[in-house]
């Protein structure tokens, strides 16, 4: 079981609003009360790989949950998905044994095989239903914040 007195922090690249206040608000009422970072944009999603702009001094994140309905465009104005964060997260040496949860509404399979072709550590298709989708985050929380012991670095 990990060490419960260092606060972790997971990071949340989430599309929906709705989506991204609840999981914010479950991971802060659960009993590991991680520290949650949570980036919308696509570029903010940029610059806290490149610890740019509002990223300067951000710390290494425990956990990520990652939608993969996330979208924008990269630094170099070319469009950019949620797989090509995935894959630059997987591909980064300081960042790539950060374990990748990635947290979506489809449920094809050629969305689930291509995850774990970019070497996501898992797929989970987020429930429509608040109630489910609250204890959905609460077993990720468990799993992987109390149950697995994490690479500090």
């Amino acid at each position: 079981m990990q060490d419960c007195s260092t606060q972790r922090l997971v990071l949340v690249w989430q599309s929906d609003s709705a989506y991204r206040s609840l999981i914010q608000k479950v991971l802060a009422e659960h009993d590991a009360h991680p520290n949650v970072v949570v980036i919308d944009y696509m570029q903010d999603a940029s610059d806290f790989l490149q610890c740019q702009g509002n990223y300067t001094a951000r710390p290494r994140p425990d956990l990520i949950l990652l939608d993969l309905e996330l979208a924008g465009e990269s630094p170099d104005s070319e469009a950019f998905t949620g797989y090509d964060l995935l894959s630059m997260l997987k591909t980064d040496s300081r960042l790539k044994r950060i374990p990748i949860i990635v947290l979506t509404m489809s449920d094809s399979p050629e969305d689930i095989v291509k995850t774990y072709t970019v070497q996501g550590n898992c797929y989970v298709i987020r429930p429509g239903d608040r109630d489910q989708l609250v204890q959905t985050i609460q077993r990720i929380e468990d799993f992987w914040l109390n149950i697995v012991t994490l690479p500090s670095e």
